[in-house]
């Protein structure tokens, strides 16, 4: 399969580097030093105890490059567009795209350069972190959850499977993915997001009445839009896990606040907004969703 994976951050490298055992794949990333050291050096993933060496095709830009069976997105969902605009010559009318991105809605990007029936969206639960330029570490294997927004009449995500998994992952498709993604979204769109507007490690949340007032006022609303959206939403046990994670994770620090504590923006749009997009569809009220991502652009903007 032709496969380009776009962002060679820890997880595109990760992906691109084991896809490209069994699969003829493109690396792409406009960080010329990564691009580089990978192409002369190789890919290094630190995986199981060993120290492993891949060796994708790596470019800064898909100019030249044939049609894809398959595009991957790795880069920042703030990315998205501009990394699918730049690389438009690879996508074909057969073309697939596919999103691990944390978040959700990052369809309505997608449709803007394929139809439905060539979206496919999931998470994964592989993880790892950036050691060095093109030097990566493999922290833990999980599954790969892939699914179609539309009915799946070339048999596409059978095909992706089979090349996903013989390069070492472990792809589960699902027929509601997005019921998959929504139990991933509630703590990102509470607890985290809370977060990082208060710029505060994750056990504040729930030893402050005022932060976990908030967080719960954030889960209400993500139910009211899940259930009109058909998918299953209990929101006593959400509450109860994100409870949780705040006490069994006192010192852990959210990527959104990690994001606005540095500076950098922030993905609040394929969090947060994800749910103000869908209760606009839906018919949902969410003005605590809507006050909470205007904070967090108001605190992008903030000088430092």
């Amino acid at each position: 399969m032709k496969i380009a994976i776009i962002g060679a951050g820890a997880m595109g490298s990760i992906y691109g580097g084991h896809l490209s055992l069994k699969n003829e794949v493109y690396l792409i990333d406009t960080n010329e030093d990564i691009i580089s050291s990978i192409n002369n050096n190789g890919l290094i993933i630190e995986e199981n105890g060993k120290s492993n060496v891949y060796r994708p095709k790596a470019v800064t830009n898909g100019e030249g490059l044939p049609e894809m069976d398959l595009v991957v997105l790795f880069v920042k969902a703030l990315y998205s567009k501009v990394a699918l605009a730049g690389n438009k010559n690879l996508i074909g009318e057969n073309t697939y795209l596919m999103t691990l991105q944390n978040g959700s809605g990052h369809e309505d990007i997608l449709e803007e350069f394929v139809d439905d029936k060539h979206i496919i969206i999931g998470t994964t639960e592989d993880n790892g972190a950036v050691l060095g330029v093109g030097h990566i570490r493999r922290g833990g294997i999980g599954n790969t959850n892939i699914g179609m927004l539309a009915e799946d009449n070339e048999g596409f995500l059978l095909k992706v499977k089979d090349a996903f998994d013989c390069c070492g992952f472990n792809v589960k498709i699902h027929d509601n993915i997005q019921q998959l993604i929504w139990n991933k979204l509630f703590t990102n769109v509470s607890l985290s997001v809370v977060t990082g507007i208060l710029q505060v490690k994750i056990g504040y949340i729930r030893s402050n009445e005022y932060a976990w007032n908030m967080t719960k006022a954030l889960i209400h609303e993500a139910v009211e839009v899940a259930h009109k959206m058909g998918l299953e939403a209990y929101e006593e046990k959400i509450t109860k896990d994100v409870e949780n994670v705040s006490i069994k994770s006192p010192e852990g620090v959210t990527s959104i606040c990690a994001d606005l504590g540095a500076g950098r923006k922030t993905e609040v749009d394929t969090i947060s907004g994800s749910v103000v997009r869908a209760a606009n569809k839906v018919g949902v009220k969410v003005p605590t969703h809507e006050f909470v991502v205007n904070m967090v652009h108001a605190m992008e903007c903030k000088e430092k």
